[in-house]
């Protein structure tokens, strides 16, 4: 990736396996949305995956459930 906000993610030198949990579960994301509950660049990050429709992992503290419901969201404000 090659994002000037993804150098100062909290989720730097991290395992991938934190953010990418077997299931879209508030309990198996918890340990995820921890670490981008501090990171700085939270926003960004959301905002990116949001704009690629990422379909898996947990992005700037959301689930891809989360995603698609901010997604409708913002379509019916649209």
């Amino acid at each position: 990736m090659n994002h000037p906000w993804h150098t100062k993610a909290a989720c730097q030198g991290l395992a991938p396996e934190i953010f990418y949990p077997p299931t879209d579960d508030e309990a198996d994301a918890a340990e995820a949305k921890a670490v981008c509950g501090v990171c700085t660049v939270r926003e960004p990050c959301l905002e990116f995956a949001l704009t690629v429709r990422e379909k898996d992992g947990i992005w700037g503290g959301a689930t891809e459930r989360e995603r698609r419901r901010l997604i409708r969201q913002r379509r019916r404000t649209a």
